[in-house]
């Protein structure tokens, strides 16, 4: 997860509807991934904040990959 989205990617992701449905869906897997192995790491307060935070973003993602798809103006 070291990799960072780039300037160029969200001026891209503005502009380009393929690319933001693309960029959109790769970082949701990512998300994704990263969920199932904090799932099964240690739990605590902190583990649990995490998910509850990470869970919020990856519905915010999905809805907007849903408005894109419906109207690739969207987002």
């Amino acid at each position: 997860m070291s990799e960072l989205v780039t300037a160029e990617e969200l001026v891209q992701a503005r502009s380009d509807a393929d690319f933001r449905q693309k960029f959109l869906a790769f970082h949701l897997e990512r998300l994704l991934e990263a969920l199932k192995l904090l799932r099964n790491s240690e739990p605590n307060a902190e583990t649990a904040r995490q998910l509850r935070e990470g869970v919020q973003l990856a519905v915010k993602i999905a809805d907007r990959l849903q408005e894109t798809a419906l109207d690739p103006k969207a987002a």
